[in-house]
């Protein structure tokens, strides 16, 4: 079993029509026809959605969406319309919420790797390939790829794996056109942000976009480069077989399967609550990863 501890029920407000519960954020559609999005504090580990909240993390997720949003426009534009709080609205969405355009969205999720490492590692163990792409001997975990690839995954509902698929997979899906265009923009916005993140000390080692059309203007969409969607490693403690000190959920992952949380994770149990220093640790891990990334101080 997997999916949410304690599902929770969405927030009403007038004038907005709630469309989808996700693992972290709530949808809503306007009567303009926009969608609004809600970043909450929700975290997931191994495809459950846990009881306790991070503070701030939604906040966060939100404003370094926006700013790596400004350092991609030229590649490739974004959804956002506005940030403003729609009227009627909690005070507690402010700082997390997203008017955005109703795009056409493709069905892949869009994968960027530089390095070696989670499911890609596990394929090249078995086949020295990821999603079908040779890659040369003598990886480990942790390794730079010889350039950036492209390996696409399949959208998974709540509680599911995305499932790494080839790119001839995506081409049949979507048409070769719309494959190209998508395996273009990830990989250029990957290379752009991989090195505004290595002048700041950080490793991309891969992350994960999505991708609609406005009309036939292919658009980025959902949140882009945050610990969420992205693997960000310390430059400085990069160190290549085995794997890398990170700036996203590892101190979650590291407790639910740790002794002291007692949780099975092979059992069909939802995980437990998480205990104070875990939250806290967490926390200050995205607000390091938005702070030296944007160079801009938290608040």
């Amino acid at each position: 079993m997997s999916g949410f501890v304690e599902k929770p029920e969405p927030i009403q407000v007038p004038g907005l029509v709630h469309l989808h519960t996700g693992k972290v954020r709530e949808l809503y559609r306007n009567e303009a026809g926009d969608l609004v999005m809600v970043a909450s504090d929700r975290i997931s580990a191994y495809d459950w959605v846990l009881p306790t909240e991070i503070p701030d993390k939604g906040r966060v997720l939100t404003q370094l969406s926006l700013w790596w949003f400004d350092q991609l426009t030229d590649l490739v534009p974004h959804h956002v319309l506005s940030t403003g709080l729609p009227a009627g609205a909690p005070a507690d969405w402010e700082g997390r919420t997203l008017v955005c355009k109703s795009l056409r969205m493709a069905p892949v999720e869009c994968v960027a790797r530089g390095y070696l490492t989670g499911s890609g590692l596990a394929e090249y163990q078995e086949s020295r390939t990821v999603c079908g792409l040779a890659l040369p001997e003598g990886l480990v975990d942790g390794s730079e790829l010889p350039g950036p690839i492209f390996t696409p995954a399949t959208k998974a509902a709540v509680g599911e794996h995305d499932e790494n698929v080839s790119y001839e997979e995506v081409a049949r899906q979507v048409g070769a056109d719309t494959a190209a265009q998508l395996r273009q923009a990830t990989l250029a916005a990957y290379t752009r942000a991989r090195d505004i993140a290595r002048e700041r000390g950080i490793i991309l080692a891969d992350t994960k976009f999505e991708f609609g059309f406005d009309g036939d203007t292919l658009v980025v969409a959902d949140e882009v480069l945050t610990p969420d969607s992205s693997r960000f490693w310390p430059a400085e403690q990069w160190e290549p077989g085995h794997a890398q000190p990170s700036y996203d959920k590892q101190y979650v992952r590291d407790w639910l399967t740790s002794a002291e949380s007692g949780w099975d994770r092979a059992s069909e149990q939802p995980p437990p609550a998480l205990p104070q220093h875990v939250v806290d640790a967490t926390r200050a891990k995205y607000v390091e990863a938005y702070e030296r990334l944007t160079g801009l101080g938290w608040s």
